[in-house]
């Protein structure tokens, strides 16, 4: 894939109208590598100018400030909004709700101003503009689709619709699950949780939360974040029913779908 990279931008005297922050699991995660695949190929089919920090980008210290270790998060911070402030971004769009959180909340104490947008919300606003057309008759018409609100984009930053607006341009029957919207349950993996042991418990949070979407009779679990994709995958192959739903990113949806 042809990926235009910040640094080759700036060396022309370049600068693109949103810099794609693809975070760690986006990077690293051979099942979110889809996703990063997904939405950048949806840029790319768009024509819009972007481009990502590559090897210069360094995780945003979610995951070790909300293990407590505050020193190494501001080290990290500071080198990432060093980065960010010398290139000059303005605006920066993520697939994942923890980057997005913490870059739009928490950055700024540190001196990284941003516009942060979560690609929920990006697609939402391309779907709206006419910029992204489906494809008649579309792949998942009719097709019955849970949606999982994530912590960091539902109860955190109070975005609830646009998620759900990008499943409905779809044409695809979307069905809630009792625990939903602010009522939402947790895949089991925000917090640090995904990178330490469980404490004793009758049964793992994601089995829980699978258990709720397959109930419902969807055939595809729709998430907005790489850490929730993985734990609702492995609830799904906890529940030996991966030949009958599948969890699948609202970017890879739309990749899917677009003309």
């Amino acid at each position: 894939m042809q990926v235009p990279v910040m640094a080759e931008l700036a060396a022309r005297g370049e600068s693109p109208d949103i810099l794609f922050w693809v975070g760690c699991s986006g990077s690293f995660d051979q099942r979110a590598q889809k996703i990063t695949r997904a939405f950048a190929s949806i840029l790319n089919k768009l024509g819009i100018r972007y481009a990502v920090l590559g090897k210069e980008e360094m995780c945003t210290g979610d995951p070790v400030r909300r293990a407590g270790n505050e020193f190494m998060f501001q080290m990290m911070a500071y080198q990432n909004i060093q980065t960010l402030n010398r290139y000059g971004i303005k605006k920066v769009v993520t697939a994942c709700p923890h980057c997005f959180n913490i870059l739009s909340n928490e950055y700024k104490d540190l001196g990284g101003d941003y516009e942060v947008v979560h690609h929920s919300a990006y697609l939402q606003q391309l779907i709206d503009e006419g910029k992204i057309v489906m494809k008649e008759g579309g792949v998942f018409k009719g097709k019955r689709i849970t949606y999982h609100d994530s912590c960091y984009l539902g109860r955190a930053n109070g975005i609830y619709e646009a998620p759900r607006k990008v499943l409905e341009a779809l044409d695809a029957e979307l069905v809630e699950m009792p625990r939903c919207r602010s009522k939402g349950l947790c895949c089991g993996a925000g917090g640090a949780q995904m990178f330490k042991e469980e404490e004793k418990g009758t049964m793992r949070v994601n089995f829980e939360r699978t258990a709720e979407a397959i109930d419902t009779g969807a055939s595809i679990i729709a998430a907005a974040c790489p850490f929730c994709n993985t734990m609702l995958t492995d609830g799904v192959k906890h529940g030996e029913k991966e030949e009958q739903v599948k969890v699948m990113d609202i970017a890879e949806l739309i990749a899917l779908s677009i003309v």
